[in-house]
């Protein structure tokens, strides 16, 4: 078997990142056995134990199951993967580059934020309520540097979602502003709509004191939907 090069820093990472890869192209199809660690091994020039950590993450990230009988196989990652797998949909092929990737996540930001502005009208304490409005007075007095409002505009909605009361969304939340989904990594000018309505941020926190979820839920989905159309053509540009 003809061996190939794989940088020794980090091995299994690497191992894991090039399989991981090679299913979600559709290289290691759905259903198809996943290649004996020892072959894996004498391929790419690695040792066992880097082998069978980087077989280990593919199987945390339901990427691939071993049977009963020990056979593993690959999985139909668009049925059994999670948010984690983001990072590596965006870098693998199939068309789903990073450009949609980016879009993807802010219209699930869109979502998410629209019903957690809601519940948070509808549930958080006065204390809560009190804090996003005190932020969003912060926030209109940022100045129109776009990632100085970047960050505060990230710390004003946390406020918004952890008054929401949903963990799930807080969850996700975190992956959205610092984990695998990172909408950080879509271009801050084409957030501009969004980020310089400083009196969308006043009335929505407003909304949200008053106790007006209907309100604060229209409000807040028109308020982060603005950077989508801006992103669906940036994305088109580079197609």
């Amino acid at each position: 078997m003809h061996q190939r090069s794989i940088r020794r820093e980090s091995v299994s990472d690497q191992l894991y990142a090039v399989l991981r890869d090679q299913i979600l192209d559709g290289s290691l199809p759905t259903g198809s056995p996943l290649t004996a660690e020892r072959d894996l091994a004498a391929e790419f020039g690695v040792n066992r134990h880097a082998v069978r950590e980087a077989v280990k993450r593919l199987q945390q990230a339901r990427l691939i199951e071993v049977s009963h009988g020990g056979r593993t196989v690959v999985l139909d990652w668009r049925h059994t993967a999670g948010l984690d797998l983001a990072v590596g949909i965006a870098r693998a092929g199939d068309g789903l580059g990073l450009p949609g990737l980016v879009r993807d996540a802010m219209e699930m930001r869109a979502c998410i934020g629209a019903d957690a502005a809601r519940l948070c009208a509808a549930r958080c304490s006065r204390r809560e309520a009190e804090a996003v409005v005190e932020a969003a007075g912060r926030y209109a007095s940022t100045g129109p540097d776009l990632a100085v409002l970047g960050a505060a505009d990230i710390a004003w909605w946390r406020l918004i979602v952890e008054g929401s009361g949903n963990l799930a969304y807080l969850l996700a939340f975190n992956s959205l502003v610092g984990g695998t989904l990172e909408v950080a990594d879509g271009p801050i000018d084409l957030r501009a709509a969004e980020l310089l309505d400083v009196d969308a941020h006043l009335r929505l926190a407003a909304h949200i004191a008053a106790r007006e979820p209907e309100d604060a839920e229209r409000l807040a989905r028109d308020l982060l939907s603005r950077s989508v159309p801006a992103l669906v053509e940036r994305a088109g540009e580079l197609t």
